[in-house]
């Protein structure tokens, strides 16, 4: 459905720029000067951040359950 990898980001929606980039955007007398990930629908948007939201929390969860199985590691393996 979506590319995990790339949606994951919490900033996954703005564009992706250096500092050239930025400096050159004051140059910029179009407007039309960054590219942002877009999607067909308003819907399409929400669903893609609602999934980036939720895969990010799984994540988390997932860091939090090694962190706590690492510390007590003894107590977890000992019963």
């Amino acid at each position: 459905m979506f590319n995990k990898d790339k949606i994951s980001k919490t900033d996954f929606l703005l564009p992706k720029n250096n500092f050239l980039v930025g400096f050159g955007s004051v140059l910029n007398i179009a407007g039309s000067y960054f590219e942002y990930n877009s999607s067909k629908t308003g819907n399409e948007a929400d669903l893609k951040a609602l999934f980036s939201d939720w895969l990010n929390v799984g994540e988390d969860l997932n860091v939090s359950k090694k962190k706590f199985e690492k510390k007590y590691k003894k107590e977890l393996t000992s019963k």
